[in-house]
């Protein structure tokens, strides 16, 4: 069987770790949407401690399930901008967020409609900033040949815990494990992705 995801936002460390054993990664566009996952949300590391981002999404009443590619952004409720100045708040003082901040900041400011495409397009911005060169691909889910790896955007499961790097806001509540993808990033920079393998075990 074949492992195939769906693009999740901002992920945290172990999608990354699982993305990082991959020969190829394959994307899934018409599985059915799920609520509460790593799909729409991400955990940053705030002034007040874990800090839960969501991407508001448009419910349809006429579909009961939605497929991944189809579902759309609530872009009236002007998500994109509140997530940036999160973002801004909580990594501000970090050692490496202005060195990306120029990278990132277009996601946040071109309207995003579609869920998919805006985690894909984010995905390939922290693919460049982490020096990822994975081949990757679209499908259409075929359960005959393809395993889903659902459990990897359970946002409510056990956060797994790796090994230690430095936080903006340790001091005040500790290491927090597992966070997006992000803090990582802005707190590690160059240094993220050999954290990352080193994760792999």
């Amino acid at each position: 069987m074949i492992p195939v995801v769906v693009p999740a936002y901002a992920p945290p460390v172990s999608y990354f770790t699982w993305l990082l054993q991959q020969g190829t990664i394959y994307w899934v566009t018409d599985s059915h949407y799920h609520k509460q996952t790593y799909r729409n949300r991400t955990y940053i590391y705030g002034a007040n401690g874990r800090l839960t981002l969501t991407i508001p999404i448009v419910h349809k009443r006429e579909q009961s399930h939605q497929k991944e590619s189809e579902v759309q952004t609530d872009v009236h409720s002007h998500w994109q901008q509140l997530h940036w100045r999160s973002l801004q708040a909580a990594y501000r003082s970090s050692p490496f967020f202005e060195f990306y901040e120029d990278a990132f900041a277009p996601l946040y400011q071109e309207t995003a409609h579609t869920l998919y495409q805006f985690n894909r397009r984010f995905l390939d911005v922290l693919f460049d900033a982490l020096d990822l060169d994975i081949p990757q691909e679209e499908v259409a889910l075929d359960f005959t040949k393809h395993q889903l790896q659902e459990s990897l955007l359970n946002a409510k499961q056990t956060h797994p815990v790796f090994p230690h790097y430095t936080q903006v806001f340790e001091s005040k509540y500790g290491f927090l494990s597992n966070l997006s993808s992000l803090d990582l990033l802005f707190n590690k920079g160059p240094e993220a992705r050999a954290y990352l393998d080193h994760c792999q075990g």
